[in-house]
């Protein structure tokens, strides 16, 4: 019997291709909050900024009427400091040719710019940005939208994200859906859905 012809690879971005992307810690250290109070403050104008709803002046305007504290730069940026997982970029420029690899992210413009900047969205075919889509992991729309850019259906793709949640949606769609616990894993995922090279 026949391996399944898989037509797409999407892939989550911070977390996965690249790593240090989670700016909420060091972005509390600096305010003098705790991990938990900082995404109780930002939590709701975080939902609204990956979606594209609001900016990040908005966001901390925001932020300031919740939390009385005035920030005047945008820290989301200023403590943005990615750097690529290598053994995850070569799995991707891989599995170039074998389907279409594209990024499905959760992000926000500054990080968005910042990746196009450094030429981490080069290995892949297309990129899926919430803030840009008006759509966020884990909505279904979110996977729906892409699968429909692509015209592939969702037994078609695969899906890779570190968060649990966002995996679990997409498997609920019918995309076969791994969480990503790193690379060497996911390469032992991978390979038995790949056709052998002759």
């Amino acid at each position: 019997m026949s391996k399944p012809a898989w037509k797409l690879f999407i892939f989550d971005m911070g977390g996965v291709v690249s790593r240090n992307t989670n700016v909420s810690i060091p972005v509390a250290e600096h305010l003098g909050l705790t991990l938990e109070r900082f995404a109780a403050l930002a939590h709701e104008a975080f939902v609204k900024l990956i979606s594209g709803a609001i900016d990040s002046a908005e966001f901390w305007k925001i932020f300031a009427k919740n939390s009385g504290i005035q920030v005047r730069e945008d820290l989301l940026a200023f403590f943005f400091r990615p750097h690529q997982d290598p053994e995850v970029v070569d799995l991707v420029r891989r599995l170039r040719g074998r389907g279409r690899v594209v990024v499905g992210t959760n992000t926000i413009e500054s990080h968005y710019r910042t990746h196009l900047d450094r030429g981490d969205y080069e290995p892949f075919d297309a990129v899926y940005a919430s803030h840009l889509m008006g759509l966020a992991k884990p909505d279904p729309a979110f996977y729906r939208y892409i699968l429909d850019q692509e015209g592939c259906a969702a037994r078609e793709a695969v899906f890779i994200d570190d968060v649990p949640a966002n995996a679990q949606a997409a498997a609920a769609l019918g995309i076969r859906a791994f969480h990503f616990r790193g690379a060497a894993e996911l390469k032992e995922q991978i390979e038995p859905l790949l056709p052998s090279t002759p």
